[in-house]
């Protein structure tokens, strides 16, 4: 059984109405649950794609559903209906307002909602995309006190960097920390690059959505074949910032594995036709992160780079 359900609502001032909604996808024995969260900034499309994707590729599956999967496509759809990353008209980053309240602002209310109606569920996936000035190979960061539980699951989701972050890295804020700090299982997916859609991303998410859900007997299928992901924690990853101003000429792709040393890119000056910084990689290993947007400001991160990954 499908049904498009109202999570949580709220009035706005020009007499229309803001409705957080999702789209249930039953199957015969609705034991367990699944939740596809994204649509928390509305400048990272990735996850559209992949709800509209899943929903397709679970409907023809669903005589093996053996649970219920509940996907969350828009979380902040003013956001996305105007291409702004935050909350239109309150300067807001929703993703720092969990676990909101019924007794404060309309969207910490809508906030409230959305945890109130996810926690419970046996996992919840919470897709991101990059914003528009890195890109980012499909990963899956963890808070490392969430480590032991997440850590298992998450190396079926069939993304190939698996990145466990310190607790000093984590806000308190985020949708992922509150639902764990809740006890509903959360992952948080990272990939692509802000305002376009990968597809080739979007398939290799949900190839691993598939593989989770066989894992949890949700599926009465075999689990699709996944490769094993990369699993790092901070201390593995070197951070390349720019240290002058101006525009990055990349000398190197994303995904592509550099040694220590190697020149990465230039920040030119076009003023002058002069360069201003030759960028060199600190460490060997995976390009995780590499500059999107071009212009650069003193401090501005560059890459990210996964050492050790050759």
């Amino acid at each position: 059984m499908n049904m498009i359900e109202e999570v949580v609502s709220a009035h706005l001032p020009v007499g229309e109405t803001l409705r957080i909604q999702k789209n249930r996808i039953e199957g015969a024995e609705p034991k367990k649950r699944l939740a596809i969260v994204t649509g928390t900034h509305g400048d990272e499309l990735d996850g559209q794609y992949v709800a509209w994707q899943l929903a397709r590729v679970l409907k023809k599956r669903q005589p093996l559903l053996r649970g219920t999967v509940d996907i969350y496509p828009a979380l902040n759809p003013l956001g996305i209906s105007t291409i702004y990353r935050g909350l239109p008209g309150f300067d807001l980053d929703m993703n720092r307002i969990f676990p909101g309240s019924s007794e404060e602002t309309m969207y910490e209310y809508i906030a409230g909602g959305i945890i109130e109606d996810i926690a419970g569920a046996d996992l919840c996936i919470d897709i991101h995309a990059s914003n528009i000035f890195l890109r980012e190979i499909p990963q899956v960061r963890i808070n490392e006190q969430s480590a032991e539980t997440l850590l298992p699951l998450a190396k079926f989701l069939n993304l190939n960097f698996l990145w466990v972050h310190s607790a000093a890295t984590v806000l308190e804020s985020t949708l992922a920390y509150s639902l764990n700090s809740l006890g509903t299982p959360t992952l948080v997916v990272e990939m692509g690059v802000g305002m376009r859609i990968t597809k080739s991303y979007g398939d290799q998410l949900i190839t691993g959505i598939l593989s989770v859900m066989s894992q949890l007997f949700m599926l009465e299928e075999p689990c699709p074949p996944v490769a094993p992901p990369i699993v790092s924690t901070d201390g593995n990853v070197a951070f390349v910032n720019a240290n002058a101003s101006g525009i990055f000429i990349p000398r190197v792709r994303h995904e592509e594995r550099v040694e220590e040393g190697q020149l990465l890119g230039l920040i030119a000056d076009p003023l002058s036709g002069g360069v201003r910084e030759e960028l060199h990689s600190p460490a060997s290993g995976l390009i995780f992160t590499l500059r999107e947007y071009p212009v650069v400001n003193e401090g501005s991160l560059i890459a990210r780079i996964l050492g050790g990954a050759l």
